[in-house]
């Protein structure tokens, strides 16, 4: 039997919780829909949520220069339950492009391979990862091992091309030539045939929503923007693989530096291959005294705390689980590796979730409760008026009914001062979601380019760009502000709508645009490495400066488009609970008119009237009772099941919270 993984565990248990979680939300969703307590507004924040926990990825990227072992440590930790290496991993360079492995249930298990030659066309890897006439399509076979790994094989090709070819494909440049690759007599040299592959492969950690990224040396990875600016900063954690018996070398620290050396990414170092290290001239002391020098120094190097550097041996590893081997799994150690990733990672990635799903959950309840709050008033005052007509005469009922047409008249007062307060929400929220739009970003990037003059992201290139971030974050900030204007005039509008006509109008806090703010630092940090004079070279190559301001316009409009769904959501959100309150109002008054009007007819209606509407009011008190209970057991569910991030997946069984998150909604 193969020996377990502290990681694949973890993730076994971070699937199930979802599961569970994504349960509860479903419940009391169709709780709501039952008794009609669901806005669209609100249906959309609860499919938004339903769609993270079924979606949601955890994205690790293996990042080395070649010939580290980064093949054989991802065969190791994932898909030693092949019983073979699944990617290839032998000796020399094998993976020669960007590899996803991922599961997307509604592709056939397959490999999608990206020819190099589309580096050329200038379109960046977002835009041609959806159309699959641009790339080459292998089938594969899940149940079969051997052509798996056969199939897997096609990452490894090479092609060999002129030198003009190799520098226009970014893998050649005269100003750095000790990173080019060697000429072979006829001048030509080696190149990738594939620009990325994405493994589509049904494996069960990849259907759990685990992304792995393989990468390859540094050549390769400085030549793909698309690589530097997007997967990696994109990564939740990088797992930067050196060779035990190397040390840090130059291109290793190269890569390091222009790559790795953002604090904003998770990172873990492994020294690999410390079974080269085994000397039969030297003493098990001396070999370990070895190791834990080399530790020592990389850390150092590196700049990263010594318990991030973790030294083992991927082979041994590989080896020992295949062969169900536990003693020689710890030899080769690479569980501390493994627990490291589950106990540092994966908790931190849960806790964001459970606090969206908190958030949410929350949020449905309250506005669920001001609802059932506002038609128990209703039924409190229909109640107080129909005892009141006891023993009253057919005059004094047709006086009541006069009274009911005359609060309607007046009720109706309110929707002017409604639709006047709609129009200067609209007003604002346009303005807001302007400077956000695809439009004002095109405006900015070409305001950048023209400052940087007639040749693109030449030497002024950096000081524009710059510009172009502070530009940007400053429309951020202002539409932050224009939020916060609109929150406080709904909110002195709600409080005066509440007083005058019993509403329970509320307005929910204004997006915090904190994260949005920091994603674009990022952005700033990443691409700004590459208008620098060390990059000028590369930003020269053909196509590479007009991929690099495609991807930039596609990164910055996921950011922007992103903060504004946000705001118009929660603006949304204002609005629909006032179309909510209304109806809710007018009917309340029908059937206050049509009681009154049922008395009149029948003079025994009237206490039969009263026990309706006293079971309704108690049915109404049974809802919220209900929704409180399922908001209390969704969310004390979560957090217990967090607090046990170590439990096997069949651990995780369902029980009765010992308190309930129970609050008065009136």
């Amino acid at each position: 039997m193969t020996p377990s993984s502290s990681i694949a565990d973890s993730l076994d248990a971070l699937a199930s919780w979802r599961a569970t979680l994504d349960r509860h939300v479903v419940q009391l969703g169709r709780t709501l829909v039952e008794h009609d307590l669901l806005d669209d507004a609100h249906a959309a924040v609860l499919a938004a949520l339903r769609e993270r926990l079924a979606s949601d990825k955890l994205v690790l990227a293996f990042v080395a220069e070649f010939s580290r072992g980064k093949s054989e440590l991802i065969n190791a930790i994932f898909f030693a339950d092949a019983g073979r290496r699944v990617l290839p991993a032998t000796p020399g360079r094998t993976t020669m492009c960007p590899v996803e492995l991922r599961h997307e249930p509604q592709l056939p298990p397959r490999l999608a391979l990206l020819p190099i030659e589309t580096r050329l066309r200038g379109l960046s890897l977002a835009e041609l990862r959806p159309r699959d006439e641009h790339w080459e399509l292998v089938p594969l076979d899940p149940g079969n091992p051997l052509s798996l790994s056969q199939a897997l094989a096609a990452v490894t090709r090479t092609q060999r091309v002129s030198v003009e070819q190799a520098g226009a494909l970014g893998f050649w440049s005269e100003s750095h030539p000790e990173d080019n690759p060697p000429q072979a007599a006829d001048g030509s040299v080696e190149v990738p045939a594939w620009r990325h592959a994405v493994i589509n492969y049904p494996h069960p950690l990849l259907q759990r929503g685990l992304v792995v990224i393989d990468t390859p040396g540094l050549n390769a990875v400085g030549a793909e923007p698309e690589l530097t600016l997007g997967l990696l900063p994109s990564a939740h954690a990088v797992v930067f693989v050196l060779a035990a018996d190397a040390g840090v070398t130059r291109s290793d620290l190269t890569i390091w530096r222009q790559h790795l050396g953002q604090a904003s990414l998770e990172r873990f170092v492994v020294l690999n291959k410390i079974d080269a290290l085994i000397d039969p001239l030297a003493t098990q002391a001396e070999v370990q005294a070895q190791i834990e020098q080399q530790c020592r120094t990389t850390a150092e190097l590196l700049g990263v705390p010594p318990a991030r550097i973790f030294p083992l041996s991927a082979r041994d590893a590989l080896a020992a689980r295949v062969e169900g081997r536990s003693e020689g799994l710890q030899a080769s150690r690479l569980p501390p590796l493994e627990a490291a990733l589950a106990s540092e990672l994966l908790p931190r990635r849960q806790q964001l979730l459970l606090q969206s799903a908190v958030s949410v959950v929350e949020q449905l309840r309250a506005a669920a409760g001001r609802r059932l709050a506002d038609r128990r008033r209703q039924q409190a005052e229909q109640l107080f008026e129909l005892r009141g007509l006891r023993g009253k005469s057919g005059t004094k009922l047709r006086m009541m009914v006069e009274r009911v047409d005359a609060e309607v008249a007046d009720f109706e007062q309110c929707t002017g001062r409604l639709a006047a307060l709609r129009a200067v929400q609209m007003r604002i929220l346009r303005a807001l979601l302007a400077q956000l739009s695809s439009d004002a970003l095109r405006t900015e990037l070409a305001a950048m380019q023209s400052a940087m003059g007639s040749r693109p992201f030449n030497l002024g290139g950096k000081a524009a760009f710059e510009t172009l971030m502070g530009r940007l974050q400053a429309a951020l900030k202002s539409a932050s502000r224009q939020a916060e204007e609109m929150h406080q005039m709904l909110r002195a509008s709600f409080d005066q709508l509440n007083t005058e006509f019993g509403f329970s109008f509320a307005v929910a806090p204004v997006p915090h645009l904190g994260p949005t703010q920091a994603e674009l630092d990022l952005i700033g940090q990443n691409y700004s490495r590459h208008l620098g004079i060390g990059q000028a070279w590369r930003m020269a190559a053909p196509g590479f400066a007009e991929q690099f301001r495609r991807m930039l316009l596609s990164r910055l409009r996921v950011v922007f488009e992103n903060a504004a769904s946000e705001l118009e959501l929660w603006s949304k959100g204002a609005t629909s609970q006032v179309e909510v309150q209304l109806r809710e109002r007018r009917r309340g008054y029908a059937r206050r008119r049509e009681a009154l009007q049922r008395v009149q007819a029948a003079a025994g209606e009237l206490e039969q009237r009263i026990a309706e509407v006293q079971s309704q009011d108690e049915h109404l008190a049974q809802v919220q009772q209900r929704l409180d209970a399922l908001a209390g057991e969704a969310v004390a569910t979560a957090q217990r099941l967090a607090a046990e991030p170590a439990a096997a997946p069949e651990a995780l069984v369902l029980r009765a919270p010992e308190g309930l998150l129970r609050q008065n909604a009136a």
